[in-house]
């Protein structure tokens, strides 16, 4: 007598990329999505939490940021800036996919750009969303180790997730000192998410305005110029624009809305909130 299957709460497919047997969710049949009668599409309960550990893990955010949320983003300080900026990007999640544009996170040191982007980024994973972090300087050493030959890399290899993120954070964007290389890397990398229309979220230092005293003098190479002409350096290169490049920030202009977030470095100002 055959046994009844019925109340077998996994179902088997062939994967067939592999030829094995995979497991899919009986709820949903590993669409995700299920329907309810009288409430229509919902997303599917039974598999959700495990795609969204599988999620957070492909996205790969750093330890130090796998806290990050909206809720314990805080402003000590009672500005209001960061208030409003965690409310837009909330927002945009919750509108999210009804969004033309990324979000282009601006602010000096400290007022936690790379927490909100993280934050808005976990919101989309709830969602079901891939998403991918990075940071760009970090990328870009990846993209100059690739071309080593010893390297078991390829350049291809390190920019195909880039490329394919349905949502990609990129933080520290103009941190980087802005050689040619740096900025047709830069450019390379942005515009090929821009003809895709894939959605970006950028975090950087950098205003549209100089603001000279927000960015300290290490950042550029002292080597190269006596202390006279690196603070003209400085000068010269206090800008967004003046970092990326014009054609770059150009595309900025369409690809995502700015947040200014004007807050205080709570890192030099964590025993004053406590």
């Amino acid at each position: 007598m055959p046994s009844d299957h019925s109340s077998n709460k996994v179902v088997r497919i062939l994967d067939s990329r592999t030829d094995t047997a995979a497991e899919v969710c009986p709820a949903c049949f590993g669409t995700r999505v299920r329907l309810v009668e009288g409430k229509g599409a919902k997303i599917c309960e039974v598999c959700r939490p495990k795609n969204v550990n599988r999620l957070l893990d492909a996205a790969r955010i750093p330890a130090r940021y796998a806290d990050c949320t909206f809720e314990n983003y805080h402003d000590p300080a009672g500005t209001g800036s960061i208030y409003w900026a965690r409310m837009k990007a909330k927002t945009w999640v919750n509108d999210y996919p009804a969004v033309g544009k990324g979000l282009l996170l601006i602010g000096q040191v400290g007022v936690g750009k790379t927490h909100l982007a993280v934050a808005t980024l976990k919101g989309l994973i709830e969602k079901g969303v891939p998403c991918l972090f990075c940071e760009f300087g970090s990328l870009l050493k990846q993209i100059q180790d690739s071309y080593n030959p010893v390297s078991k890399t390829s350049e291809l290899r390190v920019l195909a997730p880039v490329y394919q993120a349905e949502v990609l954070v990129l933080d520290e964007l103009g941190a980087s000192i802005p050689t040619d290389w740096v900025r047709d890397t830069m450019y390379q990398i942005i515009n090929k998410r821009y003809n895709d229309k894939k959605l970006t979220i950028f975090t950087s230092n950098y205003f549209d305005e100089p603001r000279v005293d927000k960015h300290p003098e290490e950042e550029m190479p002292r080597r190269t110029f006596s202390r006279k002409a690196s603070a003209e350096r400085i000068r010269d290169l206090t800008t967004l624009e003046d970092r990326i490049g014009t054609r770059l920030r150009s595309r900025l202009y369409e690809m995502c809305n700015v947040v200014e977030i004007e807050a205080e470095d709570y890192r030099k100002n964590q025993d004053k909130h406590r």
